[in-house]
């Protein structure tokens, strides 16, 4: 008589923990190709949101506030924008920066909104505050400074409604002396009033030319130019034009606790002439 073995049953415990390995296993089959989708649909639907949905289609969602002189036009063609264009493709720092370059405001901001899609751009007019001139490629240009020393193009100033009604002027700029023109021009309202002139020389020199004290030298762009600026005030409120009867020519600031003042020689006086007279 054969003996027939006959595999035996596996105790209860190891064939529910086999079971509950397959259980896991089949589920993290499954929870893989609902990832897989999920992904695949999240893809498909970006792809049409940046295609489609997040993008500029047309002018009316280009927003401009704060400007009454800049308008929507003139930002879009600043900005090289074209229609239809993926909000997201744009850099609001870029862009920012180039609109700043190109219109003449003094500050911009861009902000990308997404529901509605739309792009906004906040600008701050620029006030030309003198006119000015500087020598370029073309010979010498014509222009405005605004009151932090940027230079403005004719045609940025022209779209202005009463570009530099002040007297003021500024000759020979150049980017270099923009930090000494802001300071001069930010000084104080009072000093910025009395002025009529503010000149660099090819060497870098600065001078201003006063209505109360005429021809004054500031002598170099360095760090002692806020204390002339400040003595500059001083002198402007407490220097009378006549100094015993001679007038004032100009004042050398160079060295600032120690001015140099040039003064016109006496006219004759009427005895004078007269017993000079054969």
């Amino acid at each position: 008589m054969r003996a027939v073995s006959q595999a035996r049953p596996l105790p209860p415990g190891v064939e529910r923990r086999r079971q509950l390995r397959l259980q896991r296993r089949n589920e993290r089959l499954r929870n893989g190709w609902r990832m897989l989708v999920l992904l695949g649909l999240s893809a498909g639907l970006g792809t049409l949101l940046l295609r489609y949905g997040w993008s500029l289609t047309s002018a009316e969602q280009v927003e401009v506030v704060g400007s009454s002189h800049v308008g929507r036009e003139q930002v879009i063609s600043a900005a090289e924008l074209r229609f239809p264009q993926p909000l997201l493709s744009l850099e609001p720092q870029q862009l920012a920066a180039a609109l700043k370059q190109e219109l003449p405001v003094e500050d911009v901001r861009v902000s990308r909104w997404i529901a509605p899609p739309r792009l906004r751009v906040t600008l701050v007019d620029r006030q030309p505050v003198a006119r000015a001139q500087r020598r370029g490629p073309q010979g010498m240009e014509r222009g405005y400074v605004d009151r932090h020393g940027h230079w403005m193009s004719a045609r940025q100033g022209q779209t202005l409604a009463n570009p530099a009604s002040s007297q003021l002027e500024v000759l020979g700029w150049q980017e270099r002396h923009r930090s000494a023109l802001r300071m001069v021009m930010e000084h104080s309202d009072a000093l910025r009033a009395d002025l009529r002139q503010i000149r660099f020389e090819p060497d870098g020199s600065l001078w201003v030319q006063s209505t109360r004290l005429g021809n004054v030298r500031l002598g170099p762009r360095d760090e002692r130019l806020e204390r002339r600026l400040t003595v500059l005030e001083h002198l402007t409120a407490s220097l009378p034009a006549q100094l015993q009867g001679r007038r004032l020519q100009a004042i050398d600031l160079s060295e600032p606790e120690q001015p140099e003042l040039t003064v016109a020689a006496p006219a004759p006086t009427q005895a004078a002439t007269a017993s000079a007279r054969p």
